[in-house]
């Protein structure tokens, strides 16, 4: 059973950096893409940053320059790079994996920003 695990989430000062990573267990085959997600309080869930299969990457224009999606395919691995955090930033981030069978979550990562 394919399980993604998020880590790198924390408390982090309005500027500073954090690095999320979404490790998979298992093999997912027919990837769309895989995505980071993040769902504020009282807010609707929604795409930060995607990477697509072929390697082309998407980002939410509120995010555009400061964050950074990346994989590595070796450690089945998912990196969100976050600079120039602002506290709008502050939400449950989530890891998403689209394939063509199914879609996979992980369980979330709090990330806070404080002014």
């Amino acid at each position: 059973q394919v399980q993604l695990v998020e880590s790198g989430g924390g408390l982090v000062q309005a500027g500073g950096s954090l690095r999320l990573s979404c490790a998979a267990s298992g093999t997912i085959y027919r990837i769309n893409f895989t995505g980071w997600y993040r769902q504020a309080l009282g807010k609707q869930r929604e795409l930060v940053a995607r990477i697509l299969s072929g390697g082309s990457t998407d980002y939410t224009d509120s995010v555009k320059g400061r964050f950074t999606i990346s994989r590595d395919n070796y450690k089945n691995t998912v990196y969100l790079q976050m600079n120039s955090l602002k506290p709008e930033d502050t939400a449950v981030y989530y890891c998403n994996v689209n394939s063509a069978y199914t879609t996979f979550w992980g369980q979330g990562t709090q990330v806070t920003v404080s002014s």
